[in-house]
């Protein structure tokens, strides 16, 4: 018997949005207003479009939101984070304290 899109199109999404939230994490791409706080920061607030890859940890906290029927503005505190993790302060490696806060949002984009 010969599958067709509509049964494995959905397998796929979920094989992919498992993975994601277990291992591979997925990539966001965002443009908003960025503002920072952190001591000694010179970075003033300003409209950015950055894409990175999030950790498993917040793909899957973001899926789980998205499955709970969250909006996309619920969505931001939990962004917000994972991109102050993986982008601005680079796991850790730098800007130790920062914190990131978005507003205006023009896009958001999850892939995986």
């Amino acid at each position: 018997m010969e599958e067709t899109e509509s049964e494995w199109q959905p397998q796929i999404r979920a094989q992919a949005r498992q993975q994601a939230s277990t291992s591979s994490g997925m990539m966001v791409e965002v443009t908003a207003y960025f503002g920072f706080a952190c001591r000694g920061s010179s970075d003033d607030g300003r409209e950015r479009g950055t894409t990175t890859a999030i950790s498993p940890t917040y793909a899957k906290q973001i899926l789980e939101l998205q499955e709970a029927g969250a909006t996309e503005e619920d969505l931001h505190p939990i962004v917000a984070e994972a991109l102050t993790e993986s982008y601005f302060t680079e796991l850790g490696t730098r800007a130790a304290g920062l914190r990131t806060e978005f507003t205006h949002v023009s896009s958001i984009e999850f892939r995986f």
